[in-house]
């Protein structure tokens, strides 16, 4: 009879262990689940309110409006290095444009100020973390013409007229 205790015992622990792990691996997958939609977002967003002005599709350097936003990514991520930071600076500037706490200077004086958007500030920041977890769509012509400027010491915020 104690044999019996024993081996009822033995596996009802087993059980609820299994039970546990199961709902762990769930919970993992909620969390993988719960980025990727969040990712998914952030790029439907950018690809939505975004590209309209930084364009990726234009087919030349000269028919841009805006810079292109890995340009953006390129530049905010050299002065931000965590996340956070990178996030929080996108999401404020995009929220309140301004000459003055523009950190592209450059892309200011060539294209002026970004126009303030009716953006909320959710989105904002799921559009800025898409931007720095992520590899961006370029235009074509972009390698070339950004390692010019930078061969030619543009590119670093100078007025540049073409």
């Amino acid at each position: 009879m104690k044999n019996i205790y024993l081996i009822l015992t033995i596996l009802f622990l087993f059980f609820i262990s299994c039970n546990e792990k199961k709902q762990g691996s769930s919970d993992k997958t909620m969390a993988v689940t719960d980025i990727s939609k969040t990712q998914s977002e952030g790029y439907t967003l950018l690809k939505n309110n975004c590209y309209a002005c930084h364009s990726v599709t234009s087919k030349s350097h000269n028919e841009i409006i805006a810079p292109p936003m890995v340009v953006i990514q390129r530049r905010y991520k050299m002065s931000y290095k965590s996340k956070e930071e990178f996030v929080e600076a996108v999401t404020d500037w995009a929220l309140n444009p301004t000459k003055e706490n523009s950190l592209m200077r450059g892309a200011v004086m060539q294209f002026n100020v970004m126009p303030k958007q009716a953006f909320q500030k959710e989105d904002v920041t799921k559009i800025a973390e898409y931007i720095y977890v992520n590899e961006l769509e370029r235009p074509e012509w972009f390698e070339k013409q950004f390692y010019n400027e930078q061969s030619n010491g543009m590119g670093k915020g100078m007025n540049r007229k073409n």
